[in-house]
């Protein structure tokens, strides 16, 4: 692919080949971050840059707050893979990719910097700006490929981004002891919780069984939500701050 000019003005264009035409129609709705979970903030722009990986981001944030833009926001990037948010399945057509330095289990998860976070900031303001994205569709990998994804991890400093004005939190409710629900687990209270995680839009069945797809929608939402204890155990913390996060979105306006 050729240079383009880059929708933000901080960064420089490293264009990658791995895109296409958004599809449908569809214009950017959600925001993704990742994690690169590789060696090095050079192997990951190599990467995303190589044909035969098949991948791209639109965004590669370095650790040192450096901003690469690699695929225009009015094109597909192939970051988010099989994945689903709100019954929205071909979520690369519907959202932009931000990809941010960070080794995750290479190096046992280590914190994300705090000049990368600030341009994370920055770059995501400008994204949410230019396309009118809702403050609940700021999500992580994790969120809309929970069978297959962890990334940005429980480290990811998502209170520091909302108080920034990016994204949708709320404080979680004490971790504690109480009624809970596991794997395993029947009835209409579990189906009321699957229910309650559909409606944010977790792509959970709703049909009153605790199983693993339940297990690893309540992992995802653990990780980006109630990052103290990540066991898929929907304990009353969890379900605190289930009920906390719901009753805080924002007012849909005309």
């Amino acid at each position: 692919m050729k240079a383009f000019e880059s929708n933000h003005l901080r960064a420089e264009v490293h264009a990658s080949p791995n895109f296409g035409p958004r599809r449908d129609g569809k214009r950017p709705s959600l925001l993704i971050l990742h994690y690169t979970g590789m060696e090095t903030g050079a192997a990951a722009e190599s990467w995303l840059a190589n044909p035969a990986s098949e991948v791209s981001a639109h965004y590669l944030v370095h650790e040192d707050g450096r901003v690469v833009q690699m695929v225009p926001e009015s094109e597909r990037a192939w970051h988010a893979g099989q994945s689903s948010w709100k019954g929205e399945t071909d979520i690369n057509s519907s959202s932009i990719g931000i990809e941010i330095v960070n080794e995750g289990p290479l190096l046992d998860f280590p914190d994300f910097k705090s000049q990368q976070i600030d341009a994370v900031i920055d770059l995501c303001k400008g994204i949410i700006s230019r396309h009118g994205i809702r403050p609940e569709a700021v999500l992580a990998h994790s969120d809309i490929a929970p069978a297959r994804k962890i990334d940005p991890g429980e480290k990811f400093p998502w209170p520091v981004l909302y108080d920034a004005g990016v994204g949708h939190w709320v404080i979680p409710s004490p971790v504690r002891g109480g009624r809970f629900f596991s794997l395993g687990d029947e009835g209409q209270p579990v189906e009321a919780l699957q229910s309650m995680l559909a409606v944010y839009g977790y792509g959970v069945p709703i049909d009153g069984v605790f199983g693993s797809a339940t297990e690893l929608g309540i992992l995802a939402f653990q990780r980006h939500f109630r990052p103290e204890k990540v066991d898929g155990v929907a304990d009353m913390s969890t379900i605190e701050t289930l009920h906390r996060l719901l009753s805080a979105l924002p007012v849909l306006t005309a």
